[in-house]
């Protein structure tokens, strides 16, 4: 069998196959509940084959979304109407999984469906952002410097979340702490210049994502808790891989067991070469140096690709998100190229089509 096709064992789970598919905002939300829009695109990647589906960035707060438009699960409304997609994911296969998220600076935007870019006015709708500083983001709105009480505040609503998230039928928890949202602002000297405990040194800058990890642990101690990171800021100064790697090897300690790992978000002057397969050399430095469970993500388009990526040890997992839209059934084309359509189609229905397939 493939690697790509080998079932994963992960903390006490076993996941069927090694081809993930990962968050992707859908700005298509009215006062941060799911719709039939949302249903109906995460369960089709679960019915083309997918290991694990994780939700679109799902903000525990509502000054957290990115948009007016984004989904959230600050309040019990919000959990019913995740629990019927979280159904029909397990239902077909795959293991279903919440991004948890809070935007910070670049919350407050508008959708890119909208016409506009930058932040929303307040008479449209928006709201003051929240940073480790306030420092904007090119182009948005100056944030206001979170105090230990708003710190606080937003670590109970990531566990408050979680509990929600697992009692709505979701296994995996998804931390984002990447693309230049709040948990990479802690993160990134280019964005945090704090004096205080979470800001300065790697451990201070750390200590709101490991208080995270924490909490959401404690809430949901169930679940699967992994993080996404970014782990280069492609600016001079920023972010990088060796620190991704030491804080990865952090949080693991603190019960996180897998890391997927992008980049960029944090600054409009990142300098990034994009290309196929760009960002695997990121995975593969934290995989080696942290010695952690990592997924793969960027231009990742083929069964073959995945599957070398995979074979070089560069990474446990395969996670996309364009290739995903372009072809819901991804993973079924992606056998077929290595040779795994009977393997995978004989495994990817539940017990109870195979018994009503004709002979």
């Amino acid at each position: 069998m493939s690697l790509l096709f080998t079932p994963l064992d992960l903390a006490g789970r076993t996941i069927r196959n090694r081809l993930w598919v990962a968050p992707m905002c859908q700005y298509s939300a009215q006062d941060g509940m799911p719709n039939d829009w949302h249903h109906v695109h995460l369960a089709q990647f679960a019915s083309g084959g997918a290991g694990v589906v994780i939700s679109e960035a799902t903000a525990v707060l509502p000054e957290g979304r990115i948009s007016p438009e984004d989904v959230g699960l600050w309040n019990d409304a919000q959990r019913d109407a995740w629990a019927p997609v979280a159904a029909s994911i397990r239902a077909r296969g795959a293991l279903p999984g919440m991004q948890l998220a809070h935007a910070g600076r670049k919350a407050s935007t508008w959708s890119p469906f909208s016409g506009h870019r930058g932040s929303v006015p307040a008479a449209d709708g928006g709201w003051q952002t929240v940073a480790p500083s306030a420092i904007a983001y090119d182009g948005f709105a100056e944030p206001a410097a979170l105090d230990e009480r708003g710190i606080d505040e937003i670590v109970v609503a990531f566990a408050a979340a979680a509990e929600r998230a697992v009692a709505a039928g979701f296994e995996m928890l998804e931390i984002h702490a990447a693309h230049g949202y709040l948990l990479h602002q802690f993160l990134s000297p280019l964005s945090n210049t704090r004096t205080d405990a979470y800001g300065g040194s790697l451990e201070n800058r750390a200590r709101l994502l490991l208080d995270i990890v924490d909490a959401v642990r404690a809430a949901a101690p169930a679940a699967l808790v992994t993080v996404r990171f970014s782990a280069e800021d492609w600016a001079e100064g920023g972010w990088d891989a060796a620190q991704t790697a030491t804080v990865a090897a952090w949080t693991a300690e603190h019960g996180a067991v897998f890391f997927d790992i992008s980049s960029g978000g944090l600054v409009a002057h990142q300098r990034i070469t994009t290309g196929p397969g760009y960002q695997v050399p990121l995975a593969a430095a934290v995989r080696a140096e942290a010695g952690v469970v990592v997924g793969a993500v960027g231009e990742i388009t083929s069964g073959a690709q995945a599957e070398a990526i995979l074979a070089a040890g560069d990474a446990d997992v395969i996670l996309a998100a364009r290739e995903w839209l372009r072809d819901p059934h991804f993973a079924l084309r992606a056998a077929t190229e290595l040779g795994e359509a009977s393997a995978l189609t004989s495994a990817l229905w539940p017990a109870q089509y195979h018994r009503a397939m004709p002979r």
